[in-house]
Order: structure tokens, then sequence, then C-alpha cells
């Protein structure tokens, strides 16, 4: 009997050193919405998310796709419906849900 594939868990996310320039990598938890997808960081003092800030050119993988694109740091007031609605997906997927997220949009090739 074929089973239904097992959705991604984690996403690799590239982000750019702000002070060494070089790629740096992490594997996170992610949700989709809307074309994008979402990461959150548990701190604010998360060093991928000061790269974001810095350089907001990013790539990811998801399973074998390779995407390029540009992360923004989701406002949580101006952003509120986009922030809580993630925030509810990840707490669905995972569990857990809280901290600052953040949006990576694919560039439109």
């Amino acid at each position: 009997m074929l089973s239904e594939p097992k959705p991604e868990q984690f996403l690799y996310l590239t982000t750019t050193g702000r002070r060494s320039g070089q790629p740096r990598t992490i594997e996170i938890w992610f949700t989709e919405f809307q074309g994008c997808h979402y990461c959150i960081a548990e701190y604010e003092t998360s060093n991928w998310l000061a790269n974001i800030r810095a350089k907001p050119s990013v790539r990811w993988r998801v399973g074998d796709r390779e995407i390029s694109g540009t992360a923004r740091v989701l406002d949580p007031k101006r952003d509120a419906y986009a922030w809580t609605f993630v925030q509810q997906l990840s707490r669905s997927k995972y569990g857990w849900g809280e901290g600052t997220v953040v949006e990576l949009r694919p560039s439109s090739e």
C-alpha cells in the first residue's frame, strides 16, 4: 500500500553573514502561506535574524526545491493578520509558534 509522502519538516535557510559576508545556513521549522515560506525566530537576538535585517537577499531549500528571494521581518502591528496566522500555522504543525515571524518571498524569475 502506498502512503502519502510526509510533508517536509525543515527548511534550510542561507543568509549572508552581516560581518563576514560568508553564507550561513540553518535548519529551521517553517510553514507556507500565500506563496511564501515563513520561519519564526525564537529569539530577537538570533544571528540569522540579524543577517536578514542587514541583507535581505536569501536562498532556501525545501526538500529538493532550491529557491532564491527576499526575507522580510514582519511587523506585529502592520502585518498583524499574517503574523497571527503564521503563528497559528506553526502551532498546528509543530506545537509551537512564539517569536518573530519572517517572510521568505521567492523572486519572480
